[in-house]
């Protein structure tokens, strides 16, 4: 059933910056974004998007019913800021910074160019850099969203903490996709904590329908890096076969630490037991976890832990690392998850209580059941449009005053 739309007093006008946006349909650069957006113009608010162009692919369009200003921030060729994964990285080159310094400003001037235009009543930064401090620069009502990354550059880097005390501290709301990365936040930018609201973006439910009828050992997905922490997970696989049980494991993903993990794995005698599929498209994530036993989770301080929220929609039980950041809000310490220290024989421990417990799946379930009540589009736009409508009227208000 189709949203009932608001009463126009209630709904405003909000401009959106982010660095990324999907291009296209199934890419999935803040494909999360678009959800968002989507759901809200459904229920009546006018979204209009400010993203930046891809190597000279930019100007006006519309996604879905969603308004986007694509800004042109460089020569086409230079114009990779975004979109690949690389952001900082390249931000730390020389040409990097300047590329990064144009693309804040242009921002914020089609910020200011659109709040008359559109007669925008707030603008909405997802990340604090670039799109808080472009928010900051166009000098208009805003509210900034953390998401991960820009928190660890927060924690690393004290050029950055100075700015981004003046982005948080002049921002109308701030919020966080984890209670990790708000604590995280508040204690690098020297802000209240309870100033930070926690709200995951949501979640595309709707492609995990199926639920694992077991028999299919252990399955992780992620990005092969170091900071994923695979070859914890490689090593409590073969403590776990040393105990007399020989668990599968699939490992969906690819990247650099691929060749020292498939060595790795030949070294513990398990090669056998565990596969390499390589990066997968998301639609077909659904099927990868299917009918696992477990669902690992090694990784350190994500922003989130989609996947292992993925995984408990698919009725998986969960093991994942008590220092693995956001994923602590999604996965239970008992019942249908375990959450441990990254450590060989901890994982091992958790993987075979999990997967012999014959309850673990149907509890697991449940949890992915209520996750997905929480994380569904419609649940987290309502949460936002109260958060727009509180600050647009607050603003209101103190101008009245």
């Amino acid at each position: 059933m189709p949203p009932a739309p608001l009463d126009p007093a209630t709904t405003v006008n909000v401009g959106v910056l982010t660095h990324a946006y999907p291009r296209y349909d199934g890419d999935v650069a803040g494909a999360f974004l678009e959800r968002l957006m989507i759901e809200l113009v459904a229920r009546g608010h006018g979204m209009h998007v400010v993203a930046p162009a891809d190597e000279g692919r930019g100007g006006r369009e519309a996604r879905h019913g969603v308004p986007i200003t694509r800004v042109r921030y460089a020569p086409a060729r230079r114009e990779t800021l975004a979109y690949r994964g690389t952001a900082v990285a390249t931000a730390r080159s020389p040409a990097g910074l300047v590329w990064g310094i144009s693309l804040m400003w242009r921002q914020a001037r089609t910020i200011g160019r659109l709040w008359g235009e559109q007669r925008l009543d707030l603008v909405h930064a997802n990340w604090w850099v670039p799109g808080g401090v472009s928010a900051w620069l166009a000098g208009r009502p805003y509210i900034v969203t953390l998401h991960g990354m820009d928190v660890v550059l927060l924690e690393q880097s004290a050029a950055a903490r100075l700015v981004a005390r003046r982005v948080l501290h002049g921002a109308r709301a701030v919020t966080a996709v984890s209670s990790d990365l708000a604590d995280r936040a508040a204690r690098a930018a020297g802000i209240d904590r309870e100033r930070i609201l926690v709200q995951p973006m949501p979640i595309d439910a709707e492609r995990f329908t199926r639920t694992s009828r077991g028999g299919g050992g252990v399955v992780t997905v992620g990005r092969l890096v170091p900071r994923k922490r695979f070859d914890v997970l490689l090593e409590a696989l073969a403590l776990v076969r040393a105990a007399g049980r020989a668990l599968p494991l699939t490992i969906v993903g690819d990247g650099p630490e691929r060749p020292r993990l498939e060595r790795r794995a030949t070294e513990l005698g398990i090669a056998g037991q565990v596969r390499f599929v390589g990066e997968i498209p998301p639609p077909d994530i659904p099927g990868a976890i299917g009918d696992a036993d477990v669902f690992a989770f090694p990784a350190l301080g994500e922003g989130f832990g989609l996947v292992a929220a993925e995984a408990l929609l698919c009725g998986v039980p969960v093991v994942a690392a008590s220092d693995g950041g956001g994923v602590v809000d999604i996965v239970p310490e008992s019942g249908p998850g375990r959450l441990v220290t990254a450590d060989p024989q901890a994982f091992a421990r958790a993987m075979g209580e999990l997967a012999g417990d014959p309850d673990a799946r149907r509890l697991a379930a449940v949890a992915g059941a209520a996750l997905r009540r929480r994380l569904e589009p419609a649940g987290v736009a309502e949460c936002f449009a109260a958060l727009y409508q509180r600050v647009v009227s607050r603003g209101a208000r103190a101008a009245r005053a």
